[in-house]
């Protein structure tokens, strides 16, 4: 593992934030000092305090910043959107996008949230809930096989399907440049792999839709989840929308 200072192009707190999240995925929170995490980004370990008041702080900041930027976008991304299969789209895309560039975050999450302070692990909490409950409203909207209120359940379980599928990627996809090991590892590039799996997403609620009786999981609104016309029918294997912001 490198200990060479972090690109300085990013503020300070942001060089921190990313050099952080690397250390605590690669070695655990445990076993990442705080001289470790200044080292690597050129500054001495005491100097972090002035932006951090310490390890449990920093891991803080990116677990609950990343439930909060998760939620936002979220949001930001189905009000915008041109009804809910446009919305439901959105949401996948903007989520496959934080699923490949933000790998790191997704390992501190499933590894570190035990870490966090009690107060500081409801938040994230929080957070999560409301973020599913986000998407289990719009992939009800989209999908009228899934609308019924004896069909809820199973669209929340869709939802943590998908969620489970998209968030696997750190073990397996191709992410940026930085990552050049797990693009060989699954053999596809950063867009092939968004592309799959965005595709896998739409067809796993469309089979949530389709084993509640509604031929094909047909969406609303006369579009795919992708946004794009069609007859009705959720399309397979749509390439994903635009970046997150």
């Amino acid at each position: 593992m490198s200990n060479a200072p972090a690109a300085s192009g990013l503020p300070r707190r942001d060089q921190i934030r990313k050099e952080a999240a690397r250390l605590f995925a690669a070695r655990g929170f445990l076993g990442v000092g705080v001289d470790e995490i200044g080292k690597a980004v050129g500054i001495s370990g005491p100097g972090l305090y002035r932006h951090f008041a310490g390890k449990d702080a920093m891991l803080a900041d990116l677990l609950v910043g990343i439930s909060e930027r998760l939620l936002d976008e979220g949001r930001r991304r189905a009000g915008e959107a041109d009804g809910p299969a446009a919305a439901l789209d959105a949401l996948i895309s903007g989520h496959v996008d934080f699923a490949l560039d933000d790998p790191d975050l997704i390992t501190l999450h499933d590894r570190e949230l035990l870490h966090l302070k009690e107060d500081d692990r409801r938040r994230v909490r929080r957070l999560q809930r409301k973020y599913v409950e986000l998407w289990v409203e719009i992939v009800r909207e989209a999908f009228p096989g899934l609308a019924a209120a004896a069909s809820e359940q199973r669209a929340r379980a869709a939802v943590h399907a998908v969620f489970g599928l998209l968030n696997s990627t750190p073990h397996s996809a191709g992410s940026g440049p930085a990552q050049p090991e797990r693009a060989e590892r699954s053999g596809l590039p950063r867009d092939g792999m968004a592309a799959l799996l965005h595709s896998l997403a739409q067809g796993a609620f469309a089979a949530a839709a389709a084993a509640d009786g509604v031929p094909n999981g047909s969406a609303r609104d006369g579009a795919t989840p992708n946004g794009s016309a069609s007859n009705g029918s959720a399309t397979k294997g749509s390439a994903p929308g635009g970046a997150a912001g």
